[in-house]
């Protein structure tokens, strides 16, 4: 049985909060999204998928790089949200889905974990690391942006990338580790020579 958190969780949070996080307004949200930005090592995408969007704010500065978005979320509430504060953005494509269950179908260049992994237990994160392997273009990217102070959550934010990146041995290589004041991001790309399609 998963201890991954459930959908009903983020809908609870989102019928108290239209915006639990303040992704539109803390200063904090606004810096961690300019470092997530420039921590992308090509100026444009093909085809990204973002897992968690949330209310959209994320999703479109990488809209702005990307020919194609989609964009995942279990919460139908910020789903709305999001697909408003895109709009000006018609590449864009949102989806209710629960990973990794519900992983979407494709081949994507650029694949973004922000916020995401600890609300997953160790097995759900393995097999998300899976999917995102079958799934990863040949010279594609995974970014990673998680919360490193302490939380209630299944995992907490060091503990979930390392399952994570670990799952992912052999198969793309831990690119890139930065440190912040409450937060890690990491970068892991297809490594030489190696075959994502498992």
């Amino acid at each position: 049985m998963t201890s991954s958190l459930p959908p009903s969780y983020f809908d609870a949070l989102y019928a108290a909060d239209s915006d639990p996080w303040r992704f539109a307004t803390s200063d904090y949200e606004q810096a961690k999204y300019r470092q997530t930005m420039a921590s992308l090592p090509r100026e444009r995408y093909g085809s990204a998928l973002e897992v968690g969007c949330s209310i959209g704010i994320l999703t479109g500065l990488l809209a702005a790089r990307c020919d194609k978005l989609l964009a995942l979320d279990v919460a139908e509430a910020a789903l709305s949200q999001a697909r408003v504060n895109c709009a000006a953005f018609p590449r864009v494509s949102f989806a209710r889905a629960r990973i990794p269950a519900e992983w979407p179908d494709g081949t994507f260049d650029l694949i973004l974990f922000s916020e995401v992994l600890y609300y997953l237990d160790v097995e759900d994160i393995r097999r998300t690391a899976a999917h995102v392997c079958d799934s990863l273009a040949p010279d594609g990217t995974v970014l990673l942006v998680h919360w490193t102070e302490p939380t209630d959550y299944p995992m907490s934010g060091d503990a979930a990338v390392e399952t994570f990146i670990a799952a992912c041995a052999g198969r793309l290589a831990h690119s890139a580790h930065v440190t912040q004041p409450c937060y890690r991001l990491d970068r892991l790309d297809c490594q030489v020579g190696s075959d994502t399609s498992g």
